[in-house]
């Protein structure tokens, strides 16, 4: 019956808001959603545009925290790097040490070794020395004795007495001597 009342065939004639083929519909399209609109963007809108917002504060958090890491990482990687060339230098310095103590520590072994072999050819001297000596005098000895013993064969007599032994001794010291 209401609709009945505005129908323009019945003869109202005039306007009929709710006959969408007289354009009505484009006008209450407008209506609902002018006062639709505050509602829509209160329970609808705001809620988005919040969740958009901390979409995008959360994205520009994460990538302040990706710059902070990747600026830590770079000053990380850059204090490895220096502390990996201090340890370098000082594994060089260290090497450098090491090699010129055991240098030294090889020229004073060397030094030693050709003290000893010094020493040693020194003592073999005198041992030889002491042993030649040793030997002349037991020459000396036995030529004495084999002079005496000859002399005495010869002059048939006993010669053999202190004084014969001086003065052979004497006479073999003197033979030496000359040569």
């Amino acid at each position: 019956m209401f609709l009945s009342l505005l129908s323009p065939a019945e003869g109202g004639g005039g306007f009929n808001p709710l006959d969408l083929a007289a354009g009505g519909n484009a006008l209450w399209t407008i209506v609902i959603f002018v006062i639709s609109l505050p509602i829509i963007w209160k329970v609808v809108m705001g809620p988005v545009t919040h969740a958009l917002e901390e979409r995008d504060d959360h994205a520009a958090r994460a990538i302040a925290a990706a710059e902070k890491a990747r600026t830590e990482a770079d000053k990380a990687r850059a204090d490895v790097e220096v502390a990996l060339g201090e340890a370098q230098a000082e594994s060089a310095k260290l090497l450098g040490a090491a090699r010129e103590r055991a240098e030294v520590r090889e020229k004073e072994i060397v030094d030693a070794a050709k003290q000893e072999a010094a020493n040693m050819v020194d003592s073999a001297r005198k041992a030889i020395r002491a042993e030649q000596d040793k030997a002349i005098s037991a020459i000396r000895s036995e030529v004495v004795d084999l002079s005496l013993s000859a002399a005495s064969q010869v002059i048939q007599r006993n010669v053999g007495s202190e004084d014969d032994r001086r003065l052979v001794t004497d006479l073999v010291s003197q033979s030496e001597s000359k040569n």
